[in-house]
């Protein structure tokens, strides 16, 4: 069942697109070897600047064997001007994920789209990690710039388990605590949690100097609210059950949630952050190089 999983969750038509497009950096990065994006660091040619303790999942092709000879400890070289990015994903985990009207939940959906770009992400020579939160960050995926290593990623997608509730802001304070650098951070969640400790956490995220970009992960139900007759409903995260009639909160409940969605979009905007709302409906490759090819419009413009 697992492997099955693992399989599943990269969709070869998404890989196709996403590879023909590619993920360039938006922002200012800082990378740890010689890429495809603009550096904090200023001069005329492509120049050793300075070394960094090596950390598991780091390219071995990047050790300065002559320190390593000379001092026994691993360190990697870095160099001015052009750089990799490091993208850190985070992929919400909570038990609100669990939701599907279709044939897929939206923490399905997640993984998948985690997967897949940290797939492509890798395959292009920049480097990923990983990040599953839900309280709080529960699971972490070293860092790795190694397509050879996206299996593990894989592996450790499909064995977790969404159970518990969501505290956004306290794993996005976490994360701003752990990254060391300018990049890219990449947030794939539903977004039911408080909107006044995600908008603190976004913020603060981008105040590091990455660049955020926000996969608004929902299913077409709770868009559309689509119920006929009776029906009872149950909290995932731990509310009440309710039964009724879903004809008569129809109207109040779809002002209510695009009022909801908005405000999430514009925390993003405010906040100079890519929106991409993802609909669990629309195929997962439909929607990655919808944005991809938006993303690539707006940086050659």
């Amino acid at each position: 069942m697992e492997n099955s999983q693992r399989h599943d969750l990269l969709d070869p038509d998404a890989l196709a697109r996403g590879e023909a497009l590619g993920i360039m950096a938006r922002t200012v990065v800082e990378g740890y070897r010689v890429g495809e994006h603009r550096s904090p660091f200023r001069g005329f040619a492509i120049e050793f600047a300075q070394h960094r303790e090596y950390t598991v999942g780091d390219d071995l092709r990047h050790l300065d064997w002559k320190v390593l000879g000379k001092t026994d400890r691993y360190y990697i070289k870095q160099y001015e001007q052009d750089t990799n990015f490091v993208a850190s994903m985070m992929l919400d985990g909570s038990a609100s994920m669990n939701y599907g009207s279709g044939k897929i939940s939206k923490f399905h959906y997640g993984k998948a789209l985690a997967a897949c770009l940290s797939y492509l992400i890798a395959l292009q020579g920049d480097a990923v990690r990983m990040y599953l939160f839900d309280e709080r960050i529960r699971e972490t995926v070293q860092r790795t710039d190694n397509v050879g290593k996206i299996p593990q990623i894989m592996h450790q997608l499909a064995a977790f388990e969404a159970k518990n509730s969501t505290h956004m802001g306290n794993s996005l304070n976490d994360l701003a605590q752990l990254i060391r650098a300018r990049g890219i951070i990449i947030l794939i969640s539903d977004f039911f949690d408080d909107e006044a400790t995600i908008e603190a956490g976004i913020q603060r995220l981008r105040f590091g100097g990455s660049e955020v970009i926000v996969f608004h992960v929902l299913d077409s139900a709770e868009l559309e609210f689509p119920f006929q007759g009776m029906v009872e409903f149950v909290g995932l995260e731990g509310g009440a059950r309710m039964k009724t009639a879903p004809s008569d909160l129809r109207k109040s409940y779809l002002k209510a949630f695009n009022e909801y969605r908005e405000r999430i979009r514009s925390i993003c905007d405010h906040a100079g952050c890519h929106y991409v709302l993802v609909n669990t409906e629309k195929t997962l490759g439909e929607m990655l190089s919808g944005y991809l090819a938006f993303r690539q419009n707006i940086m050659s413009r």
